[in-house]
């Protein structure tokens, strides 16, 4: 078949790449200049900035796709366990490392309450249960109905493992000490959640960093988005960049033509990679919209971000790769952002710091350091973004008592706006659908489009989800589907 992908994102990659090897003819249309969707980068004076992810997890997801190919992750680029993993600072006084030494760790959470190693020890164990659980049953597998889910192995381990009810209930039942439970909650947050509208099902997570390890691509992230990209192109798949698509045309339950800035495909199959929700809403005619405005607008939608590209010519200090500032006020931190009503940047927000330059020399300048602050939110506008990069700047110096600000020759911010604009993302979130209880498996949009014969997704608003290794998976689904 003809076959057009909208989107180069690691979705449309994938998907293209796995299409092709099966001889279809296949070409790639990308509004932006450069693959990668939201894993795209950019380059100013020697400093390299990924735009969009920078947890390299879920090792043997990326093991998986590539070998669907008879090749390995290696094959594309050097991997890296980093040690610690990440830092948290809870504030200037309690700053701790996670280790890639599951015993540090378990050291570390008897300082924080009576047998809190044993505890993060058993937790541990019914993380890395539950994943190896859905990597076998459920992960790689695709939801059409309710008796998809009526399958008694899952049944029994939601009974054994009580992962209907949500996050933070089932932390706060196994920990009683505030940095134990903040430090196995936090991750949900990079899933567009929060603690109390996940259900536990998502605890599975922490057996992918405190079990596996965290993994940096020597290169960073964009040598991810580069090696799928060779590998696509070796499948013989075409791309065409800074061609945007404005519509798709229906004609007798098939899209007909694809309509872009810069011409027309008459495609006998479309695979769309771009925000699911813009493409519904704004590619598609109301008749043949599977999910309209009323069920995005009922969505649980994750906020957008204020995302800060900073270089400075000085090396930082008290910062590792990967650091988590974790407010004081944990429920409101997550209600500011996650309530529909709230409509402004949280006062006390948590945020994430990278400093990739730590372990990657080609990252910054010498004696230069590339720092990368994410902190999410709702509004935007040029007065806000200063604003509030400059609160978070205080409290980020206070902590680490290191001056970032007289430091700075290079910075740019990526906010709410940008999002929109350069990914067409609904609403600006920065990753789409949370994963909430009904928005997950079943419950998120489907792969196959329910009005239009030939017109199908992949990518992060698809089961099984937001993260990179998971849009691998969403491809792997819909090329079997296609199949």
């Amino acid at each position: 078949m003809e076959i057009v992908i909208v989107g180069a994102g690691f979705g449309g990659m994938s998907a293209g790449a796995l299409l092709a090897r099966e001889g279809h003819d296949v070409t790639i249309v990308e509004k932006n200049e450069q693959p990668g969707g939201q894993g795209s980068y950019f380059e100013q004076e020697g400093f390299y900035f990924d735009m969009g992810p920078s947890w390299y997890l879920m090792i043997e997801l990326y093991d998986n796709f590539f070998q669907e190919f008879d090749k390995k992750a290696e094959d594309f680029f050097h991997l890296e366990k980093l040690d610690p993993s990440y830092r948290i600072f809870l504030d200037k006084k309690h700053v701790f490392d996670i280790s890639a030494q599951k015993e540090t760790n378990y050291q570390l959470f008897d300082g924080f309450e009576e047998n809190g190693g044993e505890k993060l020890k058993k937790y541990l164990e019914s993380s890395k249960e539950l994943y190896e659980f859905s990597l076998k049953e459920m992960l790689y597998q695709d939801y059409h109905s309710i008796l998809d889910l009526v399958d008694g192995k899952l049944l029994f381990m939601g009974y054994k493992l009580h992962l209907w009810e949500n996050l933070q209930h089932f932390i706060d039942r196994q920990f009683e000490s505030e940095e134990a439970r903040k430090i196995l909650e936090y991750a949900i947050g990079f899933l567009g959640g929060s603690p109390k509208n996940a259900p536990s099902f998502y605890h599975r997570v922490s057996h992918s960093d405190l079990n596996l390890g965290v993994w940096y691509p020597q290169g960073g992230m964009r040598k991810v988005t580069q090696g799928i990209y060779d590998l696509a192109l070796s499948q013989g798949v075409n791309f065409s960049f800074q061609e945007e698509v404005e519509l798709l045309e229906v004609h007798e339950d098939k899209v007909k033509r694809v309509i872009t800035s810069k011409g027309v495909y008459e495609p006998d199959l479309v695979v769309v990679n771009a925000d699911y929700a813009h493409s519904e809403l704004d590619l598609l005619k109301p008749p043949y919209q599977s999910y309209d405005e009323n069920y995005w607008k009922s969505r649980t939608i994750s906020p957008s971000a204020l995302v800060a590209y900073i270089g400075i010519n000085s090396r930082v200090e008290n910062l590792a790769h990967h650091n988590l500032f974790l407010n004081k006020d944990w429920d409101s931190g997550f209600e500011a952002v996650f309530n529909p009503d709230k409509k402004a940047w949280s006062e006390d927000s948590s945020y994430y710091v990278n400093v990739p330059s730590l372990t990657d020399d080609s990252a910054a300048p010498a004696g230069g350091e590339t720092i990368y602050i994410l902190a999410p939110g709702l509004e935007d506008s040029p007065d806000l973004r200063e604003k509030f990069l400059n609160q978070i700047l205080d409290d980020l110096e206070e902590k680490i008592d290191f001056n970032i600000r007289d430091k700075v020759v290079l910075k740019e911010i990526f906010a709410l706006d940008d999002f929109k604009k350069r990914y067409n993302t609904y609403k600006g979130t920065a990753f789409g659908l949370s994963h909430t209880m009904d928005q997950t498996a079943l419950w998120r949009p489907a792969h196959k489009s329910k009005k239009v014969d030939n017109l199908y997704y992949t990518g992060q608003y698809n089961h099984p989800g937001i993260g990179v290794p998971m849009t691998l998976v969403s491809s792997q689904i819909l090329a079997q589907e296609i199949k």
